[in-house]
């Protein structure tokens, strides 16, 4: 069984440079406190890892 992540957005992304920006786009994120569900991969771990400052995750 494959593990899933909670990815939940904390802070915003205005003023961020750009290529944060798309990362938290491409995770399904728009809005502070909107929570997405993804499997956990190194793809995923690796833009997690690229705005840990912004994001929250919980191993679900």
């Amino acid at each position: 069984m494959s593990n899933k992540l909670e990815i939940t957005l904390k802070r915003s992304v205005i003023g961020r440079p750009g290529d944060q920006k798309e990362t938290v786009k491409t995770l399904g994120l728009k809005k502070i406190r909107q929570s997405v569900v993804r499997e956990d991969t190194p793809a995923v771990r690796g833009m997690i890892n690229k705005v840990s400052h912004l994001v929250e995750v919980k191993e679900i």
